[in-house]
């Protein structure tokens, strides 16, 4: 490798500082290692205050220092401890001021989980996707379960777990097992049916889908898309309690109730049986007390009734009084606002006879000024009815009819224009002739011009 020097130039031999060649050893390394994976065991960790991890990456024969700084750290999502087998993505580098190799963890994980875990949330995204695993399609569970179905290996710890807890807690609840394989190649698919078998019989009020913990590989089964359609699919609310209560698998978001352990799974789906018989003996207390009252309350109520009570007789008899005080009691309301009424008439009708005028002077004129206007009409209208009968006779002298009746006609053309002279004639032409008694159609032979 060439370093640009004025030594260099000479022919010198090139001289550079220990700073110079631990950047140039960094470069080189980043350069050659891209971001890679690296599988390991961790040792010698250390958490700064500042927040970095720092510890050593080793397997059998060598070993690595690591250091994890902060702004990664925080998304690793658990913290390493002390021989725990972990596979980082790291940047291979050199740290200067003391020219040590080591490597910069963008990313940890748990080792042979990556591909799971990548996988798990990959399904885990995709059936949220789907709607499964929705709040609002969630079930509520039985309030009084009689009878608990449990899917689960006959062979299980978590199944004697289980069954401890119910007997312990509800030992009146029927137990119904749905025996299936929890672990291995076929376990998948053995769970799923087991499932829907416990489905399609319907003889459950309430489901456990159980198993105890182990690795992530052992829960595996619970991280089927068949299992999770089978769960949200079933007639009957669903529980599971599969692991521990830091293992999570896809079973638990689909099913309506997740619990921490197989345990806790046994103890939400029954509520104790001494709880129970508390509660009814608590309601047979309150109900005997409610009863109590209530039978003093009517007992009070009657014996009041009975003081109150009278016999048809002396009833009847202070009903009639009571009627006879109401009756006089409406007569004088009745006639007390008649009199009133009354008096109060006759004042006005004093008043009113104090303030009429005399109206006779009055009526006698407008009497004699009524004949006086008859008179005058009856005058004018003879005048008119004559000057109307003198128009008349006029009009009749001048009717053309009168004309026509002493022998006279009036000729039109065939426009009905009227003709007045015989110029206005032609030979040939169609006239009408209009008489006192109708008309006729004439065609006129020649013309002939009046002769002076």
């Amino acid at each position: 490798m060439m370093f640009d020097t004025p030594e260099a130039t000479t022919g010198q031999p090139a001289v550079i500082t220990v700073s110079a060649l631990n950047q140039a050893v960094s470069r080189l390394l980043e350069r050659s290692f891209p971001l890679t994976w690296i599988a390991g065991e961790i040792s010698n960790f250390t958490k700064a205050s500042s927040g970095h991890w720092y510890f050593t990456l080793k397997d059998d024969t060598a070993q690595v220092r690591a250091v994890m700084f902060r702004g990664r750290a925080q998304y690793a999502g658990f913290v390493p401890r002390e021989g725990d087998k972990v596979e980082v993505r790291a940047l291979v580098t050199l740290y200067g001021p003391r020219g040590d190799y080591q490597i910069n963890v963008e990313a940890i994980r748990r080792a042979g989980v990556g591909a799971l875990f990548e996988a798990f949330m990959r399904l885990k995204e995709k059936l949220g996707a789907a709607g499964l695993f929705d709040e609002s399609r969630k079930r509520p569970l039985p309030l009084f379960a009689r009878t608990i179905g449990i899917v689960t290996s006959p062979q299980a710890a978590a199944l004697r777990d289980v069954l401890i807890a119910l007997k312990r807690r509800a030992p009146h609840v029927n137990i119904v097992l749905y025996p299936t394989l929890v672990q291995g190649q076929m376990a998948a698919a053995r769970i799923a049916q087991a499932i829907r078998t416990a489905s399609s019989r319907a003889e459950c009020d309430v489901l456990l889908v159980c198993r105890g913990g182990g690795s992530i590989e052992d829960l595996w089964s619970f991280n089927d898309e068949d299992v999770a359609y089978a769960i949200a699919e079933c007639s009957m609310p669903v529980i599971s309690g599969v692991g521990h209560e830091t293992d999570f698998t896809i079973a638990d978001f689909a099913a309506d109730l997740r619990a921490a352990t197989p345990t806790a799974a046994a103890e939400l789906a029954a509520t104790p049986r001494g709880d129970w018989l508390a509660s009814l003996r608590a309601d047979a207390t309150d109900l005997r007390r409610a009863m109590r009252r209530t039978l003093d309350d009517a007992a009070q109520t009657l014996d009041h009734n009975s003081r109150r009570l009278l016999s048809p007789t002396a009833r009847i008899r202070q009903q009639r009084l009571e009627l006879l005080a109401l009756s006089t009691a409406m007569m004088h309301a009745n006639r007390a606002p008649l009199n009133l009424a009354r008096h109060t008439l006759e004042r006005l009708a004093g008043r009113i006879a104090a303030q009429r005028p005399d109206t006779r002077p009055a009526r006698a004129h407008l009497a004699a000024l009524q004949h006086r206007c008859a008179v005058n009409i009856g005058s004018r209208v003879r005048r008119e009815r004559e000057a109307l009968g003198a128009l008349a006779a006029q009009l009749e002298m001048l009717n053309p009819q009168r004309t026509l009746e002493r022998g006279y006609a009036i000729v039109t053309d065939a426009k009905g224009a009227i003709l007045r002279s015989p110029a206005q004639l032609k030979p040939r032409s169609t006239l009408t002739v209009r008489l006192a008694d109708g008309s006729a159609n004439v065609e006129v032979a020649g013309v002939q011009p009046t002769l002076d």
